[in-house]
């Protein structure tokens, strides 16, 4: 199954530096995909008018729902508290996956 992801972040000085510090982590979590919970097809941070990262999206490749919340809600960015909400919607099963290359070495 596939998924959007979109995750919103909170705003501020403090989350900005929160994200700064915990984006190694991130990248590491996402290029495993969350220790095999999920592939991660694309991907990249959100940006609101005047360039400030405002959440992050990918779409991914999960088994379930289940797992595709258990890799969003892994991520540093999530435990870490950047994150405030996260967003997951199952796209169409003829969904075209195969005109995106995997962030995770797929």
């Amino acid at each position: 199954m596939f998924f959007l992801m979109i995750c919103e972040h909170h705003n501020g000085p403090a989350a900005a530096a929160m994200r700064d510090t915990l984006r190694p982590k991130h990248r590491e979590w996402v290029a495993s995909g969350g220790k095999g919970l999920a592939v991660v097809l694309t991907g990249s941070a959100l940006w609101d008018d005047a360039g400030q990262g405002i959440g992050n999206f990918g779409i991914l490749q999960a088994d379930s729902e289940e797992n595709a919340r258990a890799f969003a809600e892994g991520d540093p960015f999530f435990s870490g508290g950047v994150v405030q909400n996260v967003t997951l919607t199952r796209l169409a099963d003829t969904f075209r996956a195969d005109r995106i290359m995997p962030l995770s070495g797929g």
